[in-house]
């Protein structure tokens, strides 16, 4: 392990494999962070004087990965209420909920997703039909300025069983909800003086939400739709289509049933590729979704939804490849292709000169059980190889004798 690195200016990282997730592999190269970027990659790197250097002969050096979808920082034990902060109740409608507020910098739960090479995760809300705004933060710093990467990173709603009760029971009340939303925003934006002198009828929601939902209106931040049953994936891209919105569908369990449709749309889905258990809500799911999205050309992302065990995102990846995804695009689908969902693939996802310098250093194949972390970077700072698992793992490694 390299976790005695802590910092350095200037890092030389040489003689790996470099799978950038941008193009094709380097191999023995050579990167340069400085200043928390990455300032050059390649075979033939002049290494500035006084940088620090690893080796990394035989080693596999991929982008961090990036996992949207989780609570990590909100919720830290799910049956304790005061852990819980990714949920803003009293409404189904909470648009204007931003959660950042609510993250806790010192979750033990950080720690233990970095160790595993995940660097950067978009959290979500839950729970409603407009859930509220979606977060990008780097698992890294002790407030959550420091970790902050953009907020807000579009708005989180929510089709199928979950949202029923807010179209008083039916998923075609739902639709109607949403529609009368979109429309009331629109209208409270051409009319806010009206607004402010109570010569409007009423709206379907209130002023911090209507304005919460314009900038989705204006395609200045996506629309993050849950959705798995492909009635409801159907219903999603009806809404998109009349309201022009820029659809991520997070879910999407039966999605390969309607690929080519996603595909036209240009959407990107975002799906949990080890998903095979049918229910009402998805009655069809299955463990190649991801490959068959891919091959009608989808832009997938790969995720686990799991907050306590996003360190699992590589082993979700690993089976979406054994189910038929080339590896190549399986790697895209946990760092740039998830940068780019969330709005930060200008800075996140690849290897390349410019970009922010989170990289993870593998024993092997990243993707395969047997590998580990060697040495994970995120905007340039050597994370230590430390969590309340480790610590407690060496605490009770060798037992006291019983007397």
């Amino acid at each position: 392990m390299i976790a005695h690195l802590l910092l350095a200016q200037v890092i030389a990282i040489t003689g790996g494999t470099i799978h950038t997730a941008a193009g094709d592999p380097i191999r023995n190269g050579t990167i340069i962070i400085m200043d928390g970027r990455i300032t050059a990659v390649g075979t033939e790197v002049a290494i500035p004087a006084g940088a620090r250097r690893i080796d990394a002969t035989g080693k596999w050096i991929t982008p961090g990965f990036f996992v949207l979808g989780t609570q990590i920082g909100l919720v830290e034990i799910g049956s304790v209420p005061g852990t819980r902060d990714g949920l803003f109740g009293g409404s189904d409608v909470s648009a204007s909920f931003n959660p950042l507020e609510g993250v806790n910098p010192a979750s033990q739960l950080i720690p233990i997703a970095r160790m595993a090479g995940v660097t950067t995760t978009m959290v979500m809300p839950g729970g409603g039909l407009i859930a509220g705004q979606s977060v990008v933060l780097d698992l890294l710093g002790d407030h959550t300025e420091a970790m902050l990467v953009r907020s807000p990173a579009g708005l989180v709603f929510q089709l199928g069983e979950a949202s029923q009760g807010a179209g008083g029971g039916s998923r075609a009340g739902v639709m109607a909800r949403l529609r009368q939303l979109f429309r009331d925003a629109r209208e409270y934006d051409r009319r806010r003086q009206d607004f402010r002198r109570d010569e409007m009828q009423a709206l379907a929601a209130g002023p911090d939400d209507l304005d919460a939902l314009l900038p989705v209106l204006r395609r200045e931040q996506p629309a993050w739709v849950r959705a798995s049953r492909r009635a409801d994936i159907e219903n999603a891209l009806r809404l998109a289509q009349e309201f022009q919105l820029n659809l991520i569908l997070v879910g999407g369990e039966e999605a390969w049933q309607v690929a080519d449709r996603l595909a036209t749309a240009g959407v990107t889905v975002v799906l949990d590729p080890m998903v095979d258990i049918p229910s009402y809500n998805a009655p069809s799911p299955r463990l190649d979704n991801a490959a068959l999205l891919h091959r009608a050309g989808v832009t997938v992302v790969l995720s686990n939804f799991d907050t306590h065990n996003a360190r699992n995102i590589r082993q979700a990846a690993g089976s979406a490849v054994a189910y038929g995804m080339p590896w190549d695009a399986a790697l895209r689908a946990i760092t740039v292709n998830a940068a780019m969902a969330a709005g930060v693939g200008d800075r996140y996802g690849t290897i390349e000169v410019g970009r922010v310098a989170n990289v993870v250093i593998w024993s092997g194949d990243p993707l395969d059980f047997a590998a580990g972390t060697d040495a994970v970077f995120i905007r340039g700072r050597a994370v230590p190889a430390d969590s309340r698992q480790r610590e407690l793992f060496e605490r009770y490694r060798t037992l006291p004798p019983r007397y």
